[in-house]
């Protein structure tokens, strides 16, 4: 029986949920699309330009939701089941919450891998091409906010570029060089930098001011190889959102950032993200029990599923909120990161407890 169970939840499930997901990726698609809108025209950035841009981070948008989609699509499959009395059978027979829970989780470690292979190796590169595909279109370089454009530590020095272009590529280059007493040894300004493997960054038109004990000296060079940290792939980090980098980015990121003693939160978080998300589809599937075992004191199907998908927007807008709350309240990164899952599995814990005792 229970092998019979397990293939039926299995199709039904993994239906259910990938026509969700088809649709949800649609609707956003459409959105996303409509923002382009406005760039569209400007800049050289025409239509074709905004619709492979919306294609390109699709795999990102597959990423986030994931378990939104799988709660939807347990809850579709548990309803029919119910709808058809087949669930009471099976408890009558002497099913168990337990054991049920136990056979979700088997299904759901299929979508806990997919989410996880989107997460660390489709969505960041499809990210980053898709914001290198949308500067080379309009023919813009990637800069911070500020206005004397980016601040970077490396070690001694303290480095501002003006812009990093989709080739990433530096332009602008301005190099403050201490010594171990924070005196300033050198200024050196340089008009363009590019990465060569095994050398670093080969500076080129470079004016260098170097302060001595008692005299100033200004001397020119045509190129200057500069040994650094900070390769093109910790500072390709500009152009996606820590959410959207892999892990291995993330970790090498943190890295540079604690040796540089910079402030880490946000990035600390992301990561404790990227490593919890996958297993919120879990979270979903237990979730998506209790409204089986309620199919007499609920609506029909359609009920159900609007109820899934306003649980699935709460998610979704709760792990947004508790990743801000925690860089500005400094929680601990796994607090932060854990926090909506753990709502989420209470709930259902709760939940699954009331129907167990009816």
């Amino acid at each position: 029986m229970m092998r019979i169970l397990r293939r039926y939840l299995a199709r039904e499930i993994i239906g259910a949920t990938f026509m969700v997901l088809l649709a949800f990726l649609g609707l956003f698609a459409f959105f996303d699309f409509i923002n382009e809108l406005d760039s569209i025209g400007k800049d050289g950035y025409q239509v074709h330009h905004a619709l492979i841009y919306v294609a390109l981070i699709l795999p990102g948008r597959v990423y986030e939701l994931m378990p939104i989609a799988v709660l939807i699509g347990s809850l579709f499959a548990l309803t029919t089941l119910a709808r058809h009395s087949e669930i009471t059978v099976m408890r009558a027979s002497g099913l168990s919450t337990a054991r049920l829970l136990r056979e979700l989780s088997l299904i759901g470690g299929l979508f806990v891998v997919l989410t996880f292979v989107f997460g660390e190796y489709v969505a960041p590169p499809a990210e980053k091409a898709a914001q290198q595909w949308r500067l080379t279109a309009t023919g813009s370089t990637v800069s911070n906010e500020l206005r004397s454009g980016l601040w970077v530590r490396d070690g001694q020095r303290f480095i501002n570029v003006q812009s990093l272009t989709p080739e990433r590529a530096l332009k602008g280059i301005r190099i403050y060089e201490f010594d171990d007493k924070l005196v300033l040894k050198s200024i050196s300004d340089a008009k363009h930098g590019e990465f060569v493997d095994g050398v670093g960054w080969r500076l080129t038109d470079i004016a260098q001011t170097v302060f001595e004990a008692d005299r100033t000296r200004v001397t020119t060079l045509d190129e200057l190889a500069w040994a650094s940290e900070l390769t093109p792939d910790v500072l390709s980090v500009l152009m996606v959102t820590p959410e959207r980098m892999s892990v291995t980015t993330l970790v090498a990121y943190l890295r540079h950032l604690t040796e540089n003693n910079q402030k880490t939160d946000r990035y600390e978080i992301a990561l404790w993200k990227k490593i919890v998300y996958p297993f919120a589809v879990l979270v979903m599937m237990a979730l998506a029990l209790p409204f089986a075992y309620t199919h007499d004191r609920m609506g029909g199907v359609s009920v159900k599923v609007f109820a899934g998908i306003m649980l699935g927007v709460a998610f979704h807008l709760l792990n947004g909120l508790f990743s801000n709350l925690g860089v500005i309240n400094a929680w601990p990164p796994v607090v932060a990161a854990l926090a909506p899952s753990t709502v989420f599995l209470i709930a259902a814990a709760v939940m699954l407890h009331g129907v167990d005792r009816r």
